[in-house]
């Protein structure tokens, strides 16, 4: 029996081939590895996290400065736990009079300080004072001849140190003050030898005193080590103490580099300093309640509420009241876990209040870094520590860039401690493998130590930071034109999580440049963030309304990118809804995009409803439904199904990841074979068709040869192929087909 002919075709279109896409749309980027990709993407970033905040809170207060009471120091003593290297530090800090703790703030350096000084101090007969960031002029910087340290002025210049003259900041600077000395003008420190703070209450430099010292963030690099070898001799000679305090970054590295006056902090267990606030808290109480606050302190839901590997020393001290006031009927367990829950926001908002004034370049640069590493850790979460990186250096650039346009930043060759940056963002590495489709590589790896730190930035960064935005949109944008799935399928998620948070800006700022562009992987980009952020249920009218459009307009791009949209089944509020729209699609499209959208949906939840609207569309008098149903079920028995991955989860597929799309949808679903059996042999027997699909049919029987449970789903499906009613398989059809089993 001949191939049937499609006789309300057009005759000049009659009997014109059908042939399968080479491609999709992508021209095969975004395929191997999307998959797995695009998965750790959702799970990194889909975490509730609190509304955007028009207004933060104030910035909590700091400890105060001047003489440490002594009950706080009794209560210290009750509290502390000696941290690892302890007795080293204590031994370093009698001998010179001068210690620099480094690490990062909330790890307990300051307690650790504290004790410190108490221990040694209480033996020479003085007490502890906190002198907060002011250095005394006299004893911060030594004399350098002809420029001013941290103040960016060129040595040679001809501008004299102390004149005033302003550099790039517009205000000028306080005759005698060090830019980026961490010299307070007006703060009370005044030049002299011996140490005058009289605000706080400290005179002068005591015998047997101990002084903590905390290094303010923009503290020059270069400037700490000559500035801590006056601060020691200083302290040596008036045998007295200082521990001073330097948060992690350029000025920590090169005071680990010298290792003379610096050691890294290394900050106690979470679980020793939780145990030791509870029996303080709760050590006049019934016994029972501390084992009820142990108790709630394991409970899951509560880690999951905390979302941080670990918290830190200040942090479990804060849950540590929480659970006491818990345990006591104070606080309910709702508002418990809500507590629990602004953890992680709350670090993000401490880490963007320390980058709010990062001053100028090329100063601000280590700053700017900063917080482009964890906005970019944030994005690639969990991914290689090379493809983070770069990233954070490309948005460290827009950053510099927004701030100072006049200046072109560069990039650090070397850094003094390889790895270390990564301490400033609470995060770690390891080994991991990222997916290439046929095979996975081990890869270096990077991720938060939480997984709620991820959203907790991205959205800081977002909603608190209006002038954050601009920068971060382009630097998404770039990353979206990436071939490597690995790249731009996380931001195109990222950037539709940011949708989300404010459509009206995200739709100018990222949605629609990238789908106006003529590269592919852009419009793909836009797709996927616009059907990310169409998960949220006040946005979506927003996007179907804007998709409708496009899909009924001239553009062929964005016409195109409405239906890669619609493949992921988000946007329309429906997998029907979406499949209706492609069908309207499709008559002004060639079938290829629309085809590779269905083909998607057929992919994900819901494969019989796919299944029944193409055998309703291959019924269609209008040829281009019927051109649809046709290509999209031989692209299902070529293409494989983790090239297909989309926004929501399949799980019933995985085992069949690396199998065609026709097959794995067999195996996980078989109540599906008689549609696909249907849409397959109409295939087979119209004329325009069935050459593309004899051969695509061939090639399927072939791969299923070398894998006995592929070919054990084939056998059982095939036989429906071989008569309907009236209409048996071609004869040609089968002759290749039977050709193909004998020669397995």
């Amino acid at each position: 029996m001949r191939a049937a002919e499609d006789v309300d075709a057009p005759a000049e279109s009659r009997g014109r081939r059908l042939d399968i896409p080479k491609n999709d749309p992508l021209d095969g980027a975004g395929q191997p590895g999307g998959a797995r990709t695009a998965r750790e993407a959702r799970a990194h970033l889909h975490i509730p996290v609190s509304p955007a905040r028009l207004c933060a809170e104030p910035a909590p207060h700091p400890l105060p400065e001047g003489p440490v009471p002594r009950e706080e120091l009794d209560r210290l003593r009750r509290l502390y736990r000696t941290v690892p290297g302890y007795v080293a530090m204590r031994d370093h800090l009698r001998r010179t009079g001068l210690l620099a703790l480094c690490g990062e703030p909330g790890t307990g350096r300051a307690w650790t300080g504290l004790a410190l000084l108490a221990e040694l101090s209480e033996l020479a007969g003085g007490g502890v004072s906190r002198l907060g960031s002011g250095i005394p002029l006299g004893l911060g910087i030594p004399h350098v001849t002809g420029a001013a340290l941290g103040s960016g002025i060129p040595l040679g210049s001809g501008l004299p140190y102390g004149s005033g003259i302003p550099h790039g900041s517009g205000t000028p600077h306080e005759p005698g003050i060090l830019p980026g000395s961490g010299i307070l003008p007006g703060s009370g420190i005044l030049p002299g030898s011996g140490l005058s703070y009289g605000a706080a209450g400290v005179e002068k430099t005591e015998r047997g005193h101990g002084y903590l010292l905390e290094l303010s963030a923009d503290q020059a690099d270069f400037a700490v080590e000559p500035l801590l070898d006056r601060l020691r001799a200083h302290f040596a000679g008036h045998e007295a103490f200082c521990v001073v305090l330097v948060a992690g970054g350029p000025a920590a590295d090169r005071l680990l580099r010298g290792r003379r006056h610096a050691v890294p902090y290394e900050p106690p267990a979470a679980a020793d300093v939780l145990d030791r606030h509870l029996t303080e808290l709760l050590a006049d109480r019934p016994t029972g309640l501390l084992e009820t606050a142990h108790a709630t302190a394991r409970r899951p839901e509560l880690a999951e509420a905390l979302g941080l590997d670990e918290p830190r020393p200040g942090e479990a001290a804060r849950l540590a009241g929480l659970l006491a006031a818990h345990a006591e009927g104070r606080l309910s367990e709702e508002r418990l876990l809500e507590h629990c829950r602004s953890f992680a926001p709350d670090q993000a908002r401490a880490w963007f209040l320390e980058a709010g004034h990062p001053g100028t370049l090329p100063a601000a640069l280590p700053a700017l870094r900063t917080a482009a590493l964890r906005i970019a850790l944030a994005v690639f979460d969990g991914s290689a520590h090379g493809l983070m990186t770069e990233a954070a250096e490309l948005l460290a650039w827009e950053l510099a860039v927004t701030l100072d346009p006049q200046y072109a930043p560069g990039r650090p060759l070397f850094a003094a401690r390889p790895g270390a940056s990564l301490a400033t963002a609470r995060a770690v590495h390891g080994d991991g493998v990222e997916d290439l489709g046929d095979a996975s590589v081990p890869v270096r790896a990077v991720w938060f130590e939480g997984r709620r730190l991820a959203p907790a930035v991205l959205h800081e960064s977002w909603d608190a930071h209006h002038n954050l935005r601009g920068p971060m949109a382009r630097w998404l944008r770039g990353l979206c034109d990436d071939p490597r799935p690995q790249v731009w399928v996380r931001a195109a998620v990222a950037a539709g999580v940011l949708c989300a948070r404010d459509y009206l800006y995200g739709l100018v700022e990222l949605a629609l440049p990238l789908a106006r562009t003529d590269s592919p992987v852009q419009r793909m980009a836009a797709a996927t963030a616009l059907a990310e952020a169409s998960r949220a249920p006040e946005v979506r009218p927003a996007v179907n309304g804007l998709l409708r459009d496009w899909a009924r307009g001239d553009d062929e791009r964005e016409r195109e990118t409405a239906a890669l949209a619609h493949g992921y089944g988000l946007a329309a509020g429906s997998v029907v809804a979406s499949l209706a729209e492609l069908g309207r699609i499709a008559c002004a499209d060639d079938g290829r995009t629309t085809s590779y959208g269905v083909l998607r949906l057929l992919a994900g939840t819901e494969p019989e409803t796919v299944l029944t609207a193409l055998t309703r569309w291959l019924r269609d008098t209008r040829r281009p439904r019927r051109d649809l149903a046709l290509l999209t079920v031989l692209r299902a028995v070529t293409t494989r199904t983790s090239h297909l991955w989309g926004l929501c989860e399949v799980p019933e597929l995985e085992p069949y990841a690396a199998w065609p799309l026709a097959t794995a949808v067999l195996a996980a679903h078989p109540e599906c074979a008689p549609r696909l059996a249907e849409l397959l042999r109409a295939a087979l027997t119209w004329a325009r068709s069935a050459g593309a699909a004899e051969d695509a049919l061939v090639g399927w029987i072939r791969r299923a040869a070398g894998d006995e449970r592929q070919l054990t789903v084939l056998c059982g499906f095939l036989p429906r192929l071989a008569q309907d009613g009236d209409e048996p398989l071609d004869a040609a059809a089968a002759t290749r087909i039977r050709e193909v089993l004998e020669a397995l």
